[in-house]
């Protein structure tokens, strides 16, 4: 066992992949990083990159220890960064402790990364409405009936709550959405934009936000 974990830790140290794709430098970001970051998520979605829009976001609890998870952007408006999820998880439970939180956007097939940290609050109830009235209906059974971050006895309990509860709906002719689940909003104060190049000298170009202003500079790789 030792000899083939021994073997498998050698052949990850071994892995190397050469970013030669593009470049990033001053001139080509601009100074108004939304709208290059928009630029960046077009281009993902033009070139078909997997999932464009997943981001990781980090959260942080009250021992001051990070958690992270994969959610989807659903908009990107006045400078902010929106996605949905159940307030009552983990993620809702540790921002409404602590409302500082960062995303991580990861395209491999072009190469790039974003990070981004701010400061979250929730979206208006009409807004989050709005939202969830556009959702799939089964997607939005699944808002209604899972607690979400919590422990359940198995798999059927939400398999048999799924039916029941499509049953239901299906004859009252609508879902409305729940208290417990609704939008955020992260408003940026830091926003790097990374260039894979060669030799793993890439390219990175952070801006920050002082005093209502970006400031642009560039990071050693």
């Amino acid at each position: 066992m030792l000899n083939a974990l021994n073997f498998i830790v050698m052949n990850l140290a071994d892995i190397r992949k050469s970013y030669l794709l593009h470049k990033l430098d001053e001139l080509i970001v601009g100074d108004d990083p939304i709208l290059f970051f928009l630029r960046w998520l077009s281009e993902a979605i033009e070139g078909e990159v997997q999932e464009p829009t997943a981001m990781v976001l980090s959260t942080v609890g009250e021992n001051s220890k990070p958690s992270s998870r994969v959610v989807l952007l659903k908009g990107c408006e006045e400078g902010e960064f929106r996605f949905f999820t159940n307030y009552n998880s983990r993620k809702g439970q540790e921002l409404e402790n602590n409302p500082n939180a960062s995303l991580v956007f990861y395209w491999k097939e072009l190469e790039r990364q974003v990070r981004i940290e701010g400061i979250v609050s929730k979206l208006s109830e009409q807004y989050s409405t709005d939202y969830f009235n556009t959702r799939p209906f089964e997607s939005r059974i699944g808002a209604v009936i899972s607690p979400q971050s919590k422990v359940i006895e198995n798999r059927d309990y939400l398999d048999k709550l799924f039916e029941e509860k499509s049953k239901e709906f299906n004859e009252s002719g609508s879902i409305e959405r729940p208290n417990h689940w609704g939008g955020y909003s992260l408003k940026p104060e830091m926003i790097e934009f990374w260039q894979g190049r060669a030799s793993r000298l890439h390219d990175r170009i952070r801006f920050r936000l002082i005093k209502k202003e970006w400031t642009k500079e560039r990071l050693a790789p």
